[in-house]
This record gives structure tokens, C-alpha cells and sequence, in this order.
């Protein structure tokens, strides 16, 4: 009997273990959570000083529309993070908040060149992010994330593109 509860015992620690192993992030998951948090902080902050500081009534309308978006992605992802325990900044990153500064000196029609051609350079490259996440992402929710918010980022794209080419 007490050879079969150590058995018992010893294979429920193994199976725990697994769990646990399989449970935690990657380090590309995590590496993209982090990632997708800071550049999504950025976009919350640079949508508010579009909607101060552009000229365009669609530039501060697209602003809006990054507040809204990224501020709900934020939150979900930061649910996702508490979760699998991944420490993530609410805070943009160092090179973010040099582009924030740099746009904060901006007003009108600079604004709205400036901004707008950012914005379609940076969700190009936050789509190719995405992308590799919702397709080879190995934490479910994590990529169930990146799945789910790239529909919103391409119409980001689109709209800053839109944006873009009546400046």
C-alpha cells in the first residue's frame, strides 16, 4: 500500500509539473505580450494628442478610434497577463515615448502628415507581429488575442491610410 501511494504521489507531482510547463508562456509569447502592451500604451497616448493637436477632423476622429481600440486591447490583454503571470508595462517604451514627445511639438497640418504616416508604418509592422503570433503563438490565449485583434489593426491601417493620402 505504501509503495502504491508514492506512486501515486510521484505521478501526480509529474503531472503537476507538466501542467506547469506547458502552462507557462513562451518566451515569444511573452516577448510578444510585452510588446503588444507597450506599443498599444503608445498608440492610446499618440490618439489623445491627435485629437489636441491635428487639423483634420478624420485625424482626430481616427485618434478617437486608437483611444477607443487600444485602450479595450490593453485591458484584455492585461487580463491575459495577470493570468499567465507575464509582468507587462503600461507605459509605452523608451523609443515610443521619444516619437510621443517629438509629435506633442507638432500642431495642424504638420500634425496630420507627421502622424498619419506613422500610424501606417507602425500597424504594418504591428499586423506582421500579430500575424506571426496568431499563427505560431504557443499560449492559447495569447494567440487567440492576436487572432482576435487582428481584424481591428488592418482596419487601423486602412484608415490611417485613408487618413495618409489626403494630406
Amino acid at each position: 500500500m505504501r509503495k502504491y501511494s508514492f506512486a501515486l504521489a510521484t505521478a501526480g507531482l509529474i503531472g503537476l509539473a507538466a501542467t506547469q510547463s506547458i502552462a507557462a508562456p513562451s518566451s515569444a509569447d511573452k516577448t510578444f505580450a510585452q510588446k503588444a502592451a507597450a506599443g498599444g500604451s503608445a498608440e492610446v497616448a499618440l490618439g489623445q494628442l491627435a485629437q489636441q493637436n491635428a487639423a483634420s477632423p478624420q485625424v482626430k476622429q481616427f485618434g478617437q478610434r486608437m483611444v477607443s481600440d487600444h485602450t479595450q486591447a490593453n485591458q484584455e490583454l492585461m487580463q491575459i497577463a495577470q493570468q499567465q503571470n507575464i509582468t507587462l508595462s503600461s507605459e509605452p517604451d523608451p523609443k515610443e515615448q521619444a516619437e510621443q514627445k517629438r509629435f506633442a511639438a507638432l500642431k495642424g497640418a504638420q500634425f496630420d502628415t507627421a502622424y498619419t504616416q506613422h500610424e501606417v508604418s507602425d500597424h504594418k509592422k504591428d499586423i506582421a507581429d500579430f500575424e506571426r503570433e496568431a499563427k505560431s503563438g504557443q499560449d492559447p490565449a495569447l494567440k487567440a488575442f492576436a487572432q482576435k485583434t487582428l481584424p481591428i489593426l488592418r482596419e487601423h491601417l486602412q484608415m490611417a491610410q485613408s487618413a495618409a493620402s489626403t494630406r
